[in-house]
């Protein structure tokens, strides 16, 4: 294969998602088994839970880098290309890298019917080996127990915060979700966990106790002030500034200081203050324009964090918004936290056509009594919303990493400015 290739090697990777989602480790174990098991290799960070994870991964990245170490970072999902979800020092796999996995691993993938995450877990490990990485950050796809990262034997365990999402897969309730995420907790491995829900806590708290697992938790996160710069918080008596916005991007900062300082002790507060100054994760209430932003929150607490941000840093000032949905989402728990909101509410539709039908999703919304208006694509939603900006309002588009690629393109940003 050659570069040329690249576009529809890409296609056949995406093909196995028709293969759905398989939750178990037994085909990721086997696929692996026959690349040499490259994840015997290496060291790793595992972190789960609902909301931060990736803003967490980004901030434990950046940091270790800062420290001189080679770094690893496999998230999910991209915003733009594939090749964002493996990095090595904040650059993405090459995509002559994809395609040498891709001729070595494709007979295996087929044998034994690989599903598209199951074969990009493998592409990252390889990846991680290949690039002889000092320590890799490895995100979750899906849950925790079932997820195909789970094979690993990491040297740390994180868990940010776990609230209602994926229902339809992990669990109705939020103690059956919890069990699931606590799946990635492993005998004698230690665990960093974020502030949870009672509930949670004491899941996660049984669970490292019954594997031996030794539980570190958040100290206090004191003198939190979020503008639209990012946001500077006080932890164990040092201050911190962080690039990311929002107080609980604070909490996820405190997570990644306390992971890391639990990883190695080759870190100091300068170490620590310089990765989290520099860190970059987009999509993330991320300012595209002048109080125009973009986020891919897509469930109940997601939204809720993301709406209380944005009033606290612009009180009194009126929200519009563009709004996309994948179908899905589970639509009664979401619609509630978007209620009263925004003063104009537009809905749109992905230029890929994965996401809800705008005009169903409009309906979904007035069925609700929240009063919106369908426009035609990002783009044109983006214009409207600026213009709204314009005037003195605030700007959100949220909802979904779908339209990542459009908002970009629309806000004339380029995605990888700034990239970790």
């Amino acid at each position: 294969m050659t570069s040329s290739n690249f576009p529809s090697l890409i296609d056949a990777l995406y093909r196995l998602e028709r293969r759905g989602i398989k939750l178990g480790l037994e085909h990721t174990s086997a696929l692996l088994k026959s690349i040499e098991n490259p994840h015997n290799e290496l060291k790793f960070i595992h972190v789960a839970g609902t909301n931060g994870k990736g803003s967490t991964c980004a901030m434990i990245a950046n940091i270790l880098r800062s420290t001189g170490k080679n770094v690893g970072l496999f998230t999910s999902p991209h915003l733009v290309r594939f090749n964002e979800r493996i990095r090595v020092n904040g650059n993405p796999i090459s995509d002559d890298k994809i395609i040498h996995f891709m001729e070595k691993a494709n007979p295996h993938i087929e044998k034994i019917e690989s599903t598209f995450f199951e074969a990009t877990t493998a592409m990252a490990f390889d990846y991680f080996r290949n690039q002889k990485v000092d320590i890799a950050i490895i995100e979750t796809g899906l849950g925790g127990r079932l997820d195909s990262t789970n094979v690993i034997n990491p040297h740390l365990t994180v868990i940010t915060p776990i609230s209602m999402d994926h229902m339809d897969i992990l669990g109705q309730d939020l103690n059956t979700i919890a069990k699931e995420k606590a799946g990635i907790i492993k005998k004698n491995v230690p665990l960093v966990i974020s502030n949870q829900l009672p509930s949670v806590q004491k899941i996660l708290v049984e669970n490292a106790q019954g594997k031996n697992a030794s539980i570190i938790s958040l100290d206090s996160v004191l003198n939190i002030v979020v503008n639209e710069q990012g946001t500077t918080f006080r932890y164990k008596e040092k201050n911190y500034f962080t690039s990311l916005i929002g107080k609980h991007q604070a909490l996820n900062a405190a997570l990644a200081i306390e992971a890391v300082t639990r990883f190695t002790s080759d870190v100091n507060v300068d170490f620590l203050q310089q990765g989290l100054k520099s860190v970059f994760w987009p999509g993330r209430i991320q300012k595209i324009g002048t109080r125009l932003f973009y986020d891919v929150a897509h469930n109940e607490d997601g939204l809720e964090i993301l709406l209380n941000t944005l009033q606290s840093i612009y009180p009194g000032k009126r929200m519009v918004g563009l709004f996309c949905l994948k179908g899905d989402k589970e639509f009664d728990r979401i619609v509630h936290k978007i209620n009263g909101r925004f003063s104009q509410l537009y809905v749109t539709n992905d230029e890929t056509e994965l996401l809800l039908d705008k005009n169903i999703l409009s309906q979904r919304l007035m069925n609700y009594g929240i009063k919106n208006q369908t426009t035609i694509s990002v783009s044109d939603g983006f214009n409207k919303i600026r213009s709204d900006v314009n005037r003195g309002n605030v700007g959100l588009i949220f909802g979904s990493h779908y339209i990542a690629n459009e908002v970009f393109r629309a806000s004339e940003i380029s995605f990888d400015k700034g990239i970790i």
